[in-house]
């Protein structure tokens, strides 16, 4: 084994999110496969992608023309085609960035990102076709993860949830996600308001029936009722079911738009930007695998009013104020305590950065090569 070349491969022909993309870009441009004894990477993705990844000597790029087209076709290559062309790179093990991958190649490490078909309370919330499509698609995720010989999870958390409907895996290890050094660069050192000046709030997640964007609406509305002078922006746009309740509770709390300011999607290069312009930050959601704009705002020094449900205190540990998300006087009551304690704001705000520090490209990368590689040696 010490004279044989290593060489991995990673399936990433189905990152499509935010998070799956800024994954692959993050380890590829900040670790080096060398210093693990790895010899050569191959990643199979879409154009798109594959140009935003780095050139590194070690670093090969496929494409497929079936990888630019709709699911099926995607789902078709990924279990007729790309078996053969890994072997044929030569890879040794293959990472499939997605654990519903329909991918037969062996030895295989299967990466867990979703949550929502998992967390028990949360797939109810679904009807119809979307609640079909998280049942089928936790079926497959699960058929994926007991075939492969190795499980990465993104959080403890995670891990134990996924693994009472999948049976222990062999070998599993957890690996977070990293956070950009960008968001480190946004300042501690931002005055509080004074007065006269509005408190200015973020909150980053796209509209979905488990972020919960509506009940933090209500809680700022208490707020403001209350004599305290705050302004929320909401990042990341939306659609559907939970966009509509949204924009009704708007219609109830906000119909002058007084306090409210909807941002649609933003990327992830300009997301440090509007770190930089907000006083605090709220997270709502009842259901991540990791939260990564939770880490982000960590990284940034921002005081957090965090949800106190999933992975969330699991990273944000004591570095912030957590509440019931589907409890909007709950909600109110985390804000309120970092508005009116400059202690407690102050100790959150430096202790969520400093949390933030175990969060790293470098790390993430240099812990999901050594377990390719061991996956190959094992």
């Amino acid at each position: 084994m010490t004279n044989r070349r290593i060489i991995v491969g990673i399936d990433a022909s189905r990152n499509r999110s935010g998070g799956a993309k800024r994954h692959l870009v993050g380890i590829l441009s900040d670790s080096d496969p060398h210093e693990l004894g790895i010899d050569e990477v191959h990643v199979w993705s879409y154009s798109r992608l594959l140009s935003a990844l780095p050139d590194r000597t070690w670093l090969v790029k496929h494409g497929h023309p079936a990888l630019e087209r709709r699911l099926p076709q995607q789902l078709w290559w990924q279990w007729r085609c790309l078996p053969d062309q890994a072997r044929a790179a030569g890879c040794q093990v293959l990472l499939n960035t997605d654990a519903g991958s329909l991918c037969r190649f062996r030895p295989a490490v299967v990466m867990s990102r979703d949550m929502l078909s998992y967390e028990p309370g949360e797939i109810g919330r679904y009807r119809g076709k979307a609640w079909l499509r998280l049942w089928a698609l936790r079926h497959v995720q699960n058929r994926s993860l007991r075939f492969a010989d190795g499980s990465i999870f993104l959080t403890r958390y995670a891990s134990g949830v996924i693994q009472r409907y999948t049976g222990p895996l062999r070998r599993a290890v957890v690996v977070p996600h990293g956070v950009s050094n960008e968001f480190r660069a946004v300042s501690l050192d931002r005055a509080w308001p004074i007065p006269g000046r509005p408190v200015h709030c973020l909150y980053v997640s796209n509209a979905a029936l488990y972020k919960h964007q509506w009940h933090v609406v209500r809680a700022f509305a208490d707020l403001r009722r209350r004599g305290f002078d705050l302004r929320l922006s909401l990042v990341g746009g939306g659609s559907g079911s939970a966009q509509e309740r949204l924009e009704a509770e708007l219609a109830i709390s906000d119909p002058k738009s007084e306090f409210v300011t909807l941002i649609g999607f933003l990327p992830a290069e300009r997301l440090p930007f509007v770190l930089r312009e907000a006083d605090l930050f709220v997270f709502a959601s009842s259901c991540e695998n990791m939260p990564n704009t939770l880490v982000e705002a960590m990284a940034a020094g921002l005081p957090i009013a965090c949800s106190n449900r999933g992975p969330m205190p699991e990273v944000l540990a004591d570095g912030g104020v957590t509440f019931d998300p589907e409890s909007p006087p709950s909600i109110a009551a985390a804000v309120e305590r970092l508005l009116t304690d400059d202690t407690l704001r102050k100790y959150c705000s430096n202790r969520a950065y400093q949390l933030a520090h175990q969060y790293s490209w470098a790390r993430c990368g240099r812990e999901t090569w050594k377990f390719l590689r061991d996956t190959i040696q094992t």
